[in-house]
């Protein structure tokens, strides 16, 4: 059967949905073929069979043709956590990034996914959707900007610190926010940066300048992220704030446990990053 919750689909529309099996690389040609005479397709399985097996013809067949296909990769980081390294998508910010014409999104909860689909099938250019699994809590219903491709997003207001983060583990950014709210007495801004690539530089450096120390918390190695993009163009912008970049470490962890198990073994957790935001 499809991967994760597609078969109401499948019943719902049986004519626009093609099982391929464990046909990656095939999956990846047809959307292409399907492209290529005006279909808006959408390649979907586990994110790492999503982008990792196939990724030549990703490469060739939607990047260098650039065609407006959305590979929507199910479980990223480590979401999948007991079905071991084979299954966790830890390193594919960086590896899409460096593919010409790719976009990224990566929406933090069932709203921004479902404002992140409709952004994907109007996009002119392939599009690395990466979500989570299921069951993620409501973090932007009261959001003070609205979802909009290519751009940060304000969800909560602040003053000194500001909290940046993306995918299922925004939740835990919120939870470290409330924890420095709590010590410090003072608001701290929660910003999505659901959009990966193209990456919001103009908003990114806005923030550089507006507060003094920004917090970065993703599942994602530490090569190649948003942390280590957002060093980046703080130093290319001579920006003289601190910068607290949490994400994945550069290995395989061989543990065995539940998502959170996974991020601890990881060193994230709550009460971790914020001692290490507080006493630096």
């Amino acid at each position: 059967s499809p991967a994760a919750s597609m078969d109401p689909f499948r019943r719902e529309f049986p004519d626009h949905f093609i099982n391929v099996g464990v046909a990656e690389q095939s999956m990846i040609g047809i959307c292409a073929g399907l492209a290529l005479r005006g279909c808006t397709a959408f390649a979907y399985t586990i994110a790492t069979f999503t982008i990792y097996r196939p990724f030549e013809q990703v490469r060739d067949d939607l990047c260098y043709q650039n065609l407006p296909v959305t590979l929507v990769g199910v479980g990223g980081g480590v979401t999948y956590s007991t079905l071991g390294g084979t299954h966790h998508t830890q390193e594919d910010i960086a590896l899409m990034s460096a593919l010409p014409n790719m976009s990224i999104i990566a929406p933090c909860d069932p709203l921004e996914t479902q404002a992140a689909t409709w952004a994907c099938a109007q996009h002119d250019g392939p599009v690395y959707l990466r979500l989570g699994k299921a069951g993620e809590p409501d973090l932007s219903s009261e959001a003070l900007e609205p979802f909009e491709f290519g751009k940060l997003r304000l969800l909560k207001d602040g003053s000194k610190t500001c909290v940046l983060s993306y995918g299922p583990i925004m939740n835990m950014a919120f939870d470290v926010a409330s924890k420095i709210e709590e010590k410090r007495g003072q608001p701290v801004a929660m910003v999505s940066a659901h959009t990966l690539k193209p990456l919001d530089v103009e908003g990114i450096v806005r923030l550089l300048d507006n507060h003094e120390e920004l917090v970065v918390i993703e599942e994602h190695s530490e090569h190649g992220g948003l942390g280590a993009q957002i060093k980046q163009i703080a130093w290319d912008h001579g920006a003289v704030g601190k910068i607290h970049a949490f994400g994945l470490k550069d290995k395989f962890i061989h543990s065995y446990g539940s998502q959170t198990d996974l991020w601890r073994a990881h060193g994230l957790t709550v009460d971790g990053i914020t001692k290490s935001i507080l006493e630096s």
